[in-house]
């Protein structure tokens, strides 16, 4: 057993109360503003897959409850083909959302699933899973977004959960000039493909045409960030080109999201969660709220008790 875990620790902040959850307004009056656009890093991961990491473990508490969100996209099968072969987790969850391409799924759990162009596929680590992400494709595009959203402490040992969403099942709200898929929580009238009680986790798929202005009430406390992944949008009053992560400002007199796509349409992401704000403890894949926990993943990961 390893007794030098270099564990990430992040104390959790003073505990404030958070507005009683109701149904709300169905328009925006106020508009969040654009905190800061985020370019993202280079990197890779896996067996050498390339990607860009959007949310990076210096934002994580900013952006409670959510993790890490990484972007994949390429034409050069040597950027993806090594894949991420087996590997634990424990403590989260994570959202992989396929544009293109075919990545096949297994686990330890006895779950298998093939993401295919517009599927989705949610997975619960909870008390601890080993997986493994392998393209079923040697040449082509591979492209998509893998998010790792945070559990409550009293999950974080939960059973493991595994479902994967078809892009045929996942329900749709229409707007005028705008398409959201709705992977997490609600788009006004259109409840999500998951829900999650904790985080409260809203994640939309937008596609816009020409022009298009989309707006979604948000509460208050939630945490919100915006990715722009084709064309150019106006989020609030700010311009956010592609390939950029706008966070929103928290503040109690802001009252949703606005998104207003370029000449040319666009497509986005509009993501955004109720902080736990609990102490965060990570160690690779291993995501705990304290050291203790983050030894004790390790150990039980090295004696084979993950499921």
């Amino acid at each position: 057993m390893r007794q030098d875990i270099p564990a990430v620790v992040i104390p959790a902040p003073e505990l404030r109360t958070a507005p009683a959850d109701a149904a709300g307004p169905t328009r925006v009056l106020r508009a969040r503003a654009v905190e800061r656009l985020v370019t993202g890093q280079a990197t890779q991961d896996g067996a050498g897959v390339r990607l860009t990491r959007l949310l990076t473990p210096d934002l994580q508490r900013r952006l409670d409850p959510f993790l890490m969100l990484d972007a994949f996209g390429s034409d050069r099968p040597g950027d993806y083909i090594g894949g991420f072969p087996d590997h634990p987790h424990r403590g989260f969850e994570t959202v992989t959302l396929m544009m293109e391409g075919r990545m096949r799924h297994r686990d330890s759990a006895g779950n298998e699933g093939l993401l295919v162009p517009g599927s989705e596929q949610w997975m619960t680590a909870g008390r601890g899973v080993i997986h493994s992400e392998l393209p079923e494709q040697e040449d082509g595009r591979m492209e998509g977004f893998q998010l790792w959203l945070n559990l409550p402490a009293r999950e974080k040992m939960r059973e493991p959960w595994y479902r994967d969403i078809a892009a045929g099942e996942m329900p749709v709200w229409q707007g005028e000039g705008v398409r959201a898929r709705v992977i997490a929580g609600r788009c006004h009238d259109v409840a999500g493909a998951v829900q999650r009680e904790g985080t409260q986790a809203t994640y939309l798929d937008l596609q816009f045409e020409a022009e298009a202005r989309f707006e979604l009430p948000l509460p208050p406390s939630h945490n919100a960030f915006v990715v722009v992944h084709r064309g150019a949008a106006t989020v609030g009053d700010t311009p956010v080109p592609a390939g950029r992560m706008a966070i929103l400002v928290t503040r109690p007199e802001a009252d949703g999201v606005v998104v207003r796509a370029g000449a040319d349409g666009a497509r986005v992401l509009v993501i955004a969660g109720q902080p736990l704000r609990e102490p965060i403890a990570q160690y690779g894949p291993f995501v705990m709220n304290t050291r203790d926990e983050l030894i004790q993943a390790v150990e039980d990961f090295q004696a084979g008790r993950l499921a």
